[in-house]
């Protein structure tokens, strides 16, 4: 069915932020791919599409290393506008914004049908629970871009940033999750 994919504009992005990922930067970037991946696949092939899942990619969670923090929603999101704008892309900036803002959604995301927010919420999910969860993504397919983008301890990373979190703020220790 799909292909495992790369993306040429992903990795320009990415490159930009090499250094403030340091240590963490094979990691995210491959989360990033297999989100890309994850969320084209349920997209469906649109060129158009594919730069606006990739662009989202990039900026969903960077500003857990901008910042320096696990709310790090709006920060990505103020990533994401800058570049945009920058881009000549400021027509994609409330979708590309809600894409991030809403990718941790625990319920479906039911505004705005026609945008690339629900596969990209699911495409997140896929990775987070390392493929347990598919919407109905072949399992094969699955299974190939996990292993063509490790995890390089990315979520592994998260974990140990979560109980951090979790001692200085007991009462929201994971403040990107929504109902």
């Amino acid at each position: 069915m799909n292909v495992v994919r790369q993306s040429v504009l992903l990795d320009e992005l990415l490159e930009g932020y090499r250094l403030v990922l340091g240590a963490d930067y094979d990691g995210y970037r491959n989360h990033c791919l297999r989100l890309f991946n994850f969320c084209v696949a349920l997209a469906g092939d649109d060129k158009a599409a594919e730069h606006k899942i990739a662009v989202a990619a990039v900026f969903h969670d960077l500003g857990i290393w901008t910042e320096k923090t696990l709310d790090y929603l709006a920060p990505s999101q103020l990533l994401a506008q800058r570049y945009l704008e920058k881009n000549f892309k400021a027509s994609w900036c409330k979708e590309i914004d809600t894409m991030i803002s809403e990718h941790h959604k625990i319920t479906r995301y039911r505004l705005n049908p026609s945008w690339l927010v629900e596969a990209f919420r699911k495409a997140d999910l896929i990775d987070l629970t390392g493929g347990l969860i598919r919407f109905r993504l072949p399992d094969d397919f699955v299974s190939d871009v996990l292993d063509a983008y490790p995890n390089a301890g990315f979520h592994k990373m998260l974990a140990r940033l979560a109980v951090k979190r979790l001692k200085t703020h007991p009462f929201s220790p994971l403040p990107m999750m929504k109902w």
